[in-house]
């Protein structure tokens, strides 16, 4: 991998980590998706639209067909995330979303897009699928707990996750596709990306009005920085996309456990420490081999 598409990949991971913390902190629901998608296209609109005169009209069918896919999977991932926040700890549901995703996403990418892998690169992705599993929580994960509640919660958070790794990886292939060999601008495959995930929310707002105002109220900090700093990340691992393999930057993306997990865990008193530093160690040998590989 490139050293500017590692640099773009590590910058996106802190950035990552950074919001999802914050969207855990909201507790919040679909209403908070469209919150934050709101945010996300007025404060990015001149940029968007900038791009969009030059651009935009140049696109077919199948550019639309992309996006349209790409703004359905995206809705549906963040959804499923925000109701795993709310059911179960960050420290479960983000580590194994972050974690099958890019070996979903790898495999695609080897099945799909034509990509090779080095025996370096697999070692990378196994380094980091492991990371993740001992950051969640390892074999804790398995044995859960003696308190029926909680077992039920480690459960709910494995299901949450994992699904959300799911459509991670779905819309990874998708928009990788895009910018890599249709060339599209990442920059607009995320900004009309989030323009469609609006229309597809927005029905949202005027059900039970009063009840989205008050959770407007409490939840507009987090909604501002979640969707003020989230396309960010996004569209710095695309454009690590476009001079880089998808199966090496799926996989270096997960960087961003070594700060969820460490910060999120001090912040929400989630997890164990221990575990959290050994996955977060097997996660970087991992990256440098992805790196090297």
């Amino acid at each position: 991998m490139p050293a500017s598409a590692l640099a773009l990949v590590l910058l996106a991971g802190l950035i990552h980590a950074s919001w999802n913390i914050a969207a855990k902190k909201a507790g919040g629901d679909s209403r908070f998706a469209v919150f934050t998608s709101l945010v996300m296209v007025v404060f990015w609109a001149p940029l968007g639209i900038w791009l969009g005169v030059r651009q935009v009209p140049a696109w077919g069918w199948t550019e639309w067909l992309l996006l349209a896919a790409s703004a359905l999977l995206h809705t549906l991932y963040y959804i499923v995330l925000l109701r795993g926040y709310r059911k179960a700890d960050l420290t479960v549901v983000y580590p194994l979303a972050r974690g099958s995703g890019p070996l979903l996403s790898s495999l695609a990418a080897i099945l799909l897009l034509g990509e090779h892998l080095s025996a370096l690169g697999a070692f990378g992705i196994l380094g980091v699928a492991l990371g993740v599993f001992l950051i969640a929580g390892g074999p804790g994960l398995w044995r859960a707990s003696h308190d029926p509640l909680q077992r039920q919660r480690v459960r709910k958070g494995m299901l949450y996750g994992v699904l959300s790794g799911a459509f991670i990886a779905s819309y990874t292939v998708v928009d990788g596709y895009a910018v890599k060999f249709l060339l599209m601008s990442p920059i607009l495959v995320d900004y009309v990306g989030g323009l469609l995930r609006l229309a597809v929310l927005a029905p949202v707002l005027v059900r039970e009005r009063p009840v989205v105002a008050a959770m407007w109220r409490s939840q507009w900090k987090y909604a501002t920085y979640v969707g003020i700093i989230s396309p960010v990340s996004y569209v710095l691992v695309l454009y690590a996309m476009q001079v880089a393999p998808l199966s090496h930057v799926a996989p270096a993306r997960e960087v961003s456990m070594l700060f969820a997990a460490l910060i999120g865990g001090q912040l929400l008193g989630e997890g164990e420490r221990g575990l959290r530093l050994l996955g977060a160690a097997f996660i970087a040998a991992g990256v440098m081999a992805l790196a090297l590989g």
